[in-house]
């Protein structure tokens, strides 16, 4: 339902907090879900010093050029239950690949370059603008993306072989709650305005090997350099990411982000939406500035060629890849200036 944005404030001065109150009296109690049958192998970890930070390549991220997808692709099965159009392909060399389409690609596969580029964990994602699929049905969602069975502006996500998915980790409660990578990891969603939080969308990894470890990381990013609270249709928009406040400022020693917002007044009337929504707007609050400048640091050492690049590997335009590389490089200087 549309409402008039005065009549909008008026119901979010009476509806925000109540469900204050409820996300106080019930708040979130997601702890780390991993399937009883798996049993983790190794230490847990969240982020590693990024020691080659101003060499890496931003634009083919962590899997690299050698793990760029090489066709033929053949469709496998469609993934109906994600939020997004999903399916399964296999291309060249008996790789798995999943396949992601809409408003959510471009920005999903520069938000994980800037993450690996940083230091913290990320999937291998690579943009197709064009993408021949052998055998490719009729779609239930995302046809629009498809054309005699070439899918345009695809996010491929490879499914690696010595890793296996556990399940997903929360944000309140998780083995490096407290920590400063903890707090880093939401000074980056910050950043990134990426107001999508919830803990469905973080995943643990079990990687095999002579060295096992499970591998911490925000798994879903598509929401990220948009609007900075509830809004579906401006995921990856520049307009949106270049006009939104997304530091509030600094009080005793803690800086508060406005990363997740509360919804829009047109939410007002999707109670459990705005609840929930509401619950999550602690993990961009009370951060210490000391944690925020340590991103700042980090980020800084990056090149504007390297931002550019991480943006030109979401399918960004060149114009577009340098706007988004200034904006994101003035936020650098903010968390520096701190």
């Amino acid at each position: 339902m549309r409402v008039s944005r005065s009549r909008g404030r008026l119901w979010l001065g009476i509806l925000i907090p109540v469900a204050a109150l409820l996300v106080a009296r019930d708040g979130p109690t997601t702890t780390n879900k991993v399937p009883a049958e798996i049993t983790p192998a190794g230490p847990a970890v969240l982020w590693r010093d990024p020691v080659d930070i101003r060499t890496r390549d931003l634009y083919y991220g962590a899997g690299g050029k050698l793990h760029e997808p090489q066709g033929p692709y053949k469709f496998l099965n469609e993934d109906t239950q994600a939020s997004s159009p999903k399916f399964e392909i296999e291309g060249g060399g008996g790789v798995k690949w999943k396949a992601k389409l809409g408003v959510e690609v471009r920005p999903e596969i520069a938000a994980s370059r800037l993450l690996w580029a940083v230091g913290y964990f990320a999937n291998e994602d690579y943009f197709v603008p064009e993408l021949p699929v052998e055998n490719m049905p009729h779609l239930q969602r995302g046809n629009r993306w498809v054309h005699n069975g070439v899918a345009r502006d695809v996010r491929l996500k490879r499914h690696a072989g010595d890793e296996r998915k556990l399940g997903t980790w929360s944000w309140r409660q998780s083995p490096f709650t407290g920590t400063r990578e903890w707090y880093g990891l939401r000074v980056l969603m910050a950043v990134m305005n990426n107001w999508d939080l919830k803990d469905v969308n973080n995943s643990i990894y079990q990687v095999t090997g002579p060295n096992p470890e499970q591998h911490y990381l925000v798994s879903d990013l598509g929401a990220s350099f948009g609007t900075t609270g509830l809004n579906r249709d401006a995921k990856g928009s520049l307009a949106e990411y270049r006009k939104s406040k997304w530091l509030i400022g600094v009080t005793g020693g803690l800086v508060d982000f406005n990363v997740p917002s509360a919804p829009g007044a047109n939410w007002i009337f999707d109670v459990p939406e705005m609840t929930h929504r509401l619950g999550l707007e602690w993990i961009g609050r009370r951060i210490p500035v000391e944690h925020a400048r340590w991103v700042g640091s980090l980020l800084a050492r990056l090149s504007p060629d390297q931002l550019r690049d991480a943006f030109r590997a979401g399918g960004y335009s060149p114009a577009e890849s340098e706007e988004f590389c200034q904006l994101v490089t003035e936020r650098i200087r903010e968390l520096n200036s701190l």
